[in-house]
């Protein structure tokens, strides 16, 4: 049974964890593994927490607005 982990910025929407669950997920029926016997995990992290290059994202994006993520 294939286990995905997926890390993600805290304040990934509802809808777009479900869009990424759910292809996810297709991915694996595509190659013939049943999708009950798929599961995904979605973690938040907050971005203070996640590093890039030696600097917490929250400092090295605080001026970026992404879409998708309440800031």
């Amino acid at each position: 049974m294939p286990t995905v982990h997926v890390n993600v910025w805290k304040g990934f929407k509802e809808e777009d964890v479900k869009f990424v669950i759910e292809n996810i997920t297709q991915v694996f029926v595509d190659l013939d593994i049943p999708a009950h016997a798929v599961e995904v995990l979605v973690h938040e992290v907050p971005q203070s927490h996640w590093g890039i290059g030696g600097v917490p994202a929250s400092e090295k994006f605080k001026d970026l607005k992404i879409p998708g993520w309440d800031q």
